[in-house]
Parts: structure tokens; sequence; C-alpha cells
């Protein structure tokens, strides 16, 4: 399964409109054309329209949000739903300003999005209004442990039910689940949550995964979570004693381009709840 869902990428090459945040956007390109899609990043409103038609796929990441990327991000989303173009929305840090948390809520509001993608604290925010946020991190209070995996499972399917959207968690084990079914992947390595934005990059390779498997979203989004977590590992196999997060980073976008269907298919870990 999951080889067909990397091929249908390599072969297809969406291209995918990203309205990101400027932290993180030039990575998200590069791992867009690592995993062989077409990155473009527009978020001017008086274009978001045109090059939503034009592109295959749309990433929505309101790390930096202002009104103005805001009003793109709900113009280009309802030019999406009217193609019928899969929608990838990460609520970064929402919580951590009323300004922030009200964005989120008036892009889920405005637009129908295809999948919902962010840490453990920013889900349960969205699916509850509880949980600590406090930066684009997850908090220590909410992480992911044996005692609360099933608590947080059931939270992403409430959201998935709740929002008509994959809802995926990225985390110690990641989670890709709609409202009936989930999968918990344990690909990755810790060395991951040093580099900023490898959140913001697996949003981006789900975006191209999604809109290469229009049929196939939950387990689109799970393939392209389950990629990144290789990468990781692979990149980490890779570092020398003088290596750092930043070496470490630019070894996960390099991972991505040498990935094949193949070593996807083997090397993912994965079950079903």
């Amino acid at each position: 399964m999951l080889r067909e869902i990397f091929e249908n990428v390599r072969e297809r090459r969406p291209v995918i409109h990203s309205i990101t945040n400027y932290v993180t956007a030039n990575d998200c390109a590069n791992i867009l054309n690592a995993c062989g899609a077409s990155p473009i990043m527009a978020d001017s409103k008086e274009e978001a329209a045109d090059i939503t038609a034009n592109s295959n796929g749309l990433y929505l990441n309101i790390g930096t949000i202002n009104d103005s990327t805001l009003e793109a991000m709900i113009i280009a989303g309802k030019k999406a739903n009217e193609l019928g173009h899969p929608i990838v929305f990460d609520p970064v840090g929402i919580g951590a300003s009323e300004y922030r948390m009200k964005a989120a809520e008036e892009i889920l509001r405005e637009v129908k999005c295809t999948v919902i993608r962010g840490n453990i604290s920013e889900i349960r925010k969205l699916a509850s209004g509880k949980g600590t946020v406090t930066s684009v991190d997850a908090d220590n209070s909410d992480r992911l442990t044996a005692d609360n995996l099933e608590d947080v499972i059931n939270s992403a399917k409430s959201l998935s039910t709740k929002s008509g959207a994959v809802v995926a968690i990225t985390g110690t084990i990641d989670i890709a689940a709609d409202s009936k079914k989930a999968y918990l992947i344990r690909n990755g390595n810790p060395m991951m949550t040093t580099v900023a934005g490898t959140g913001c990059q697996t949003s981006a390779l789900v975006t191209a995964f999604v809109a290469s498997n229009p049929d196939s979203t939950l387990e689109a989004t799970a393939g392209a979570m389950s990629a990144m977590g290789i990468a990781g590992e692979m990149a980490r196999d890779r570092l020398r004693c003088v290596d750092g997060n930043v070496t470490y980073g630019k070894y996960i976008i390099d991972a991505i381009y040498n990935l094949t269907p193949d070593i996807l298919e083997s090397g993912t870990r994965y079950e079903f709840r």
C-alpha cells in the first residue's frame, strides 16, 4: 500500500501551494522538492486564488500568522474547496495567543480542510479547548505515554468526526486517524525535536501525498508521516560526532530525496487501533 502511495507522488509530481510561516518556508519547499512534488509559496491575497487554481494541493500553516496571510489563506482555501483540491491545515501554536486561536477557528469555520496536522497539545486544544499551548512545541504535560495513548487516539477521532478531516498527530508515536480508524506509527528519532520545522515539513509532505492519492486520504497521511519518521532515522545514522542539529535537519531532507517506495514499505512500523 505505502509503496504505491509514494510511487504516485513521484509520478504525479503535484504542485503544492503553501501559505506557511517564514521561519520554515525554505525547508518546506525543499522537502516538497525532495519527495517529488513542486512547491509554490504565495501569500498575497491578490494572487491566492489564481495560484491555488493552478496547484494540486494547498498547505496552510499559521506559525507566523497576521491579518494579511489569514485573508490569503481563506481566499485560497475557498478556491481549493471550490475545485475539490485537498487542504492540509497546521494549527501551529494555537492557544499561545487569543489572536492565533481565533485565526485557527476562522479558518476551520470558513474552509473545509482535508487533513489537520499538529502536535498533541495543538490537537487537544482544537478537539476540546483543553490542553496547554504556550509555544509552537508540544507541552511537557501533554507528553504521549502508554497511559494516555487511548485518550489521545479518541481525541483525534473526535476531532475528525467534528471537522470531517483526517487528524494527524506527531510525537513520540505518530497518529493518523479518521472518525473510525487510527494508524499508530513508530518511526522517527528523538533528535527530530531539536530541528525547527520538522512538524511543518511533515505537514508539507502530507499535502503532497494526499494530493497524489485523493481516494486514500488516511493512508496517504500515514504514508507521509512514516516517510518523515524513516527520514529521521536515516539522517541520524549519517551523523558524525562533530555534527549537530542543523546538519541533521539537512540530512532529513536528503533522506526524503533518497527514500524509495520499497524502503518506505519495508521500513514503516505501524499498527491499527
